[in-house]
């Protein structure tokens, strides 16, 4: 049922009211919004719950990663649909926080229909909303804590935080050096915010547990050496040819078959193939290559059966179906150039290594090359997993901790975490308001209450009492504590900096930003227009 519009007599346009048609769109998209935000509230925080999303072809995910939840959810109403665009933004931005930009946006929803409710135009709200967002940004600003790039004990720390609400949390010991060092290899010096995470290479292979994972110094192949022809599956000082010529016998440029009657012919066409194939091996061979990765081709097979004996008899190391989109992250890590044809198989755009090895991993194996000669700014990491769940769960986990650490280097500063910034926020917000007149102190004051479902949620997630937890913080803030925050593990509230509970200044203030950026857009939309 629609919320009725209260009216008073007198001045006219003294209060806000719209005709019932418009109130009802704009209540549904409101409700829709806020539907959505409740299904992952229940996952904020270390404590919070986990979701199994089963997917239509049969696939299930267990996960508490708000983007990803939201993502795999078949959403209609267009206004519902804008949170879960809201949630992938900040994916995007931040890689964290996705969870709490939906919770805060499903909040501030909640506030403005009630806002509405009671007579105030929906301009005045988002207006005043704008400069309730900015003032947040300059008070989260001020309580953020600088922090060196190359401080690496603090930035495992921020790591630390992301990885605990995840379902792989107990191995954060390992996973959060491991994202730290991942990005401190790929970043440049001098150039902090370029750090592009494509640099960063997860290979995912089931057996063990997440405890096996490593980052490899140096580059890691999903593809296992070819064994077929009895080729060698170790070369120490290695040198390695990239290339994406095929080792195989050409074919014409149409679909054309050649019928050979006469014995003596077809054991012409034979020879002629293999002494083709042998042709380009010693080439190969000529240049001082010794371990071959060869690109995965469509038309025809990159490298036949009497290819590898040849290949396999010069004992050349030979890695099959390398994919086309993994070739300029490979010749950056190898520092040596793609190769397209025969004749450029040259000394100079070969890649040098200590050594390239065939590994056993679980039920398959991986090469792995170490001792690289001026390695590219990259990083290979072989993560393991008892099953299919964990080692994507554990996959989207380090992935969040890497945009984590990425936020520190491209903006070093990082916050107490806990729902501490969130109560800091409400008490400065509130304190502001009082300065102002008419309806932006009202409404301001309304966006500071909204925000306090953080830590509300985060109480209520870790089994304590809210009211009791969120009035006691309030206090403590009210006496100068300002880095207290709820500690779930304690089930109490101390100094989250003490506690080592921190995270980028970049996740919270761009979950504000964010969130009341939505919040405005489905707040001026007053009416759903069908079109063919």
């Amino acid at each position: 049922m629609a919320p009725q519009i209260k009216t008073r007599e007198g001045k006219k346009g003294e209060l806000f009211s719209e005709d019932k048609r418009k109130l009802d769109v704009r209540t549904s998209n409101i409700e829709a919004a806020k539907a959505v935000a409740d299904v992952i509230r229940t996952s904020l925080g270390p404590r919070g719950m986990d979701k199994m999303v089963q997917c239509a072809d049969g696939e299930v995910i267990i996960t508490n990663d708000g983007a990803t939840i939201l993502n795999k959810m078949r959403v209609t109403q267009p206004a519902a649909k804008m949170l879960v665009e809201l949630s992938k933004s900040q994916d995007v931005v931040a890689g964290d926080g996705t969870t709490s930009v939906s919770v805060i946006c499903g909040s501030l929803l909640n506030t403005t229909l009630e806002l509405i409710n009671s007579g105030i135009h929906p301009t005045v709200i988002s207006d005043a909303f704008n400069k309730a967002q900015a003032k947040s940004l300059e008070i989260l600003k001020d309580m953020a804590i600088p922090v060196a790039s190359d401080d690496r004990e603090s930035l495992i720390r921020c790591a630390t935080t992301s990885l605990s609400s995840k379902v792989v949390s107990q191995y954060s010991n390992l996973l959060s050096p491991m994202a730290v060092d991942c990005v401190l290899n790929i970043s440049e010096e001098g150039r902090p915010e370029n750090v592009d995470l494509r640099n960063v290479k997860i290979i995912k292979k089931l057996g063990g547990t997440v405890d096996d994972s490593e980052l490899v110094d140096g580059l890691v192949l999903d593809q296992r050496a070819s064994k077929s022809a009895g080729g060698p599956s170790k070369v120490p000082n290695a040198k390695i040819g990239l290339i994406q010529f095929c080792i195989s016998p050409p074919k014409t440029d149409m679909d054309n078959s050649i019928v050979v009657s006469d014995y003596t012919q077809m054991d012409r066409i034979l020879k002629e193939e293999r002494k083709y194939i042998l042709g380009i091996v010693k080439k190969i061979r000529a240049s001082g290559c010794n371990c071959l990765l060869i690109q995965k081709s469509i038309l025809r097979d990159a490298v036949t059966d009497i290819a590898l004996h040849y290949l396999a008899k010069a004992k050349i190391l030979v890695v099959r179906d390398v994919a086309r989109e993994d070739i300029e992250y490979i010749s950056k890590t190898l520092n040596c150039l793609p190769i397209a044809h025969v004749d450029h198989m040259k000394p100079e755009k070969l890649g040098f290594a200590s050594m390239v090895a065939s590994t056993p991993t679980g039920s398959s194996s991986v090469v792995k090359i170490t001792g690289i000669k001026g390695k590219g700014r990259t990083a290979s990491v072989l993560m393991r997993g008892s099953n299919k769940l964990v080692l994507d769960e554990a996959d989207r986990s380090l992935h969040d901790a890497l945009c984590v650490i990425r936020c520190l280097v491209q903006q070093p500063y990082q916050i107490p975490g806990g729902g501490a910034p969130e109560i800091e926020l409400i008490r400065h917000l509130k304190a502001w308001s009082k300065t102002l007149s008419g309806m932006d102190g009202h409404c301001i004051t309304a966006f500071a209450d909204a925000l306090e479902v953080i830590p509300y949620t985060l109480a209520e997630n870790a089994g304590l009492n809210p009211i009791q937890i969120v009035t006691q913080l309030h206090k403590l803030h009210a006496e100068g504590n300002k880095y207290d925050g709820i500690n779930v593990r304690k089930g109490t509230i101390t100094d989250m900096l003490k506690e080592q509970v921190v995270q980028p200044l970049l996740v919270s203030s761009s979950a504000i930003n964010l969130a009341s950026e939505c919040v405005r857009m489905i707040l001026k939309i007053d009416d759903i227009v069908p079109v063919r």
